[in-house]
């Protein structure tokens, strides 16, 4: 059937080809009819004029002789030329054979070539084995990482830098001391040490064992995946499936599991995880905007032609942060003028935080923002008024103190 239809195609195309350059005649008639139509014109213009007295006898008499012999002429010319039209030459017949042989030689010559002329059908079932074949053989971690371009060189102040090297020292002294492995790991990742941020998070995990939480392994499979350039490698999947274990409804795992469907030939069920985690999402939910940015895509992958993205709800509990409209206007601002748009920012996360209160990500949201922006006084009375609200909840002091240390404060 396929070389039926394409060799019907093929005739087709080259018949009307042949056609337009056999058939010699053009749509519009040759230049000396347009020549004709203007010396009828002229002469009946003539007429008009002498009858109304403009032009003398004589002198119309001439002109009207002038004008004949130039219409005779353009007649002859205009039949002529005709007749030579309908006449197609030796060129167009050379041009014929030319353009057949390459459309019809060429184009399976082509596909011959490029193409899989003996390819088999591949039915769904066989589609699905070869996808579990390339996600059971995929890279490693390993291997992924080794096809990185090389990190660029970490741009933060010295004294900060001094902390992190005070920091890395008083954890390999003290390998099991699990806050100091929280912190490193977070202010690795800061940096963009993702390599070491995430084997810092493996030896936090490790010494956790049971106890450790489904964020644990989502935190460690972010790293990782980070690392590798965005790959969901299978030591990434492992640390997944464990915290799909402990909470089904990890919303970081079960984004990064449709990543990883995607990436392994089965666009189908990446689409559907996607889909279903975006409905069920608060719209300031971390994952929202970059499957909002991929699922149209991915939609049409997995055959979904008729798929629209659903309306982004608003959220009036979101924390306060640019929107895609901000993000676009500050594209085009000044250096200042994006200052002073993330200093408001700033402020207005700082007064809700002093009114109202927030969680802990919040707060160390604000203590490193501070921090970039310089204004370390404030950070630190920040970050001691953050210590006092949650001194009672590990976990959040645990994402303050990384905050103090990435806004440079002393511990």
């Amino acid at each position: 059937m396929f070389w039926i239809l394409t060799g019907v195609l093929a005739l087709v195309l080259t018949v009307l080809l042949l056609l337009a350059l056999l058939r010699g005649t053009r749509d519009v008639g040759p230049a000396e009819a347009f020549d004709l139509q203007v010396y009828r014109d002229q002469l009946s213009e003539i007429e008009k004029d002498t009858e109304r007295g403009t032009i003398a006898e004589d002198e119309a008499k001439r002109l009207k002789v002038e004008i004949s012999r130039r219409l005779l002429a353009a007649d002859a010319a205009a039949k002529q030329g005709s007749a030579d039209a309908a006449k197609a030459g030796a060129g167009s017949y050379v041009m014929a054979v030319l353009v057949a042989g390459t459309v019809l030689g060429g184009g399976f010559g082509l596909y011959t070539t490029l193409g899989k002329p003996g390819a088999p059908d591949l039915p769904l079932a066989q589609r699905y084995e070869a996808a579990q074949k390339a996600r059971d053989n995929r890279m490693t971690q390993a291997e992924a990482e080794a096809k990185m371009p090389a990190a660029a060189p970490v741009d933060a102040p010295d004294d900060y830098m001094t902390l992190v090297k005070q920091l890395r020292d008083a954890v390999a002294k003290n390998p099991e001391d699990m806050r100091g492995l929280t912190l490193l790991a977070s202010t690795e990742a800061t940096l963009g040490n993702y390599e070491a941020a995430y084997k810092t998070q493996a030896k936090l995990v490790e010494l956790r064992g049971d106890g450790a939480t489904a964020k644990d392994y989502t935190d460690l499979a972010d790293m990782m995946i980070i690392a590798a350039g965005g790959y969901v490698s299978p030591e990434a999947q492992s640390a997944l499936e464990k915290a799909l274990a402990l909470d089904p409804e990890n919303g970081v795992a079960r984004f990064y599991g449709g990543l990883m469907m995607a990436q392994t030939g089965r666009p189908d069920v990446g689409f559907r995880m996607w889909d279903i985690l975006l409905r069920s999402s608060p719209p300031d939910a971390p994952w929202v905007g970059p499957i909002r940015a991929q699922i149209e895509e991915l939609a049409y992958r997995a055959g979904e032609t008729r798929y629209q993205l659903p309306p982004l709800p608003q959220s009036h509990d979101a924390p306060a942060g640019p929107s895609a409209e901000d993000m676009a206007a500050a594209a085009d601002m000044t250096p200042q003028e994006r200052q002073e748009m993330i200093l408001g920012m700033v402020e207005n996360l700082s007064e809700r935080l002093a009114s109202e209160g927030g969680p802990a990500a919040e707060w160390a949201r604000l203590i490193t923002a501070l921090g970039v922006l310089g204004q370390t006084d404030r950070a630190q009375a920040i970050y001691s008024e953050a210590k006092g609200v949650f001194a009672d909840d590990a976990g959040s002091l645990d994402q303050i103190m990384a905050a103090a240390a990435r806004a440079g404060l002393p511990e």
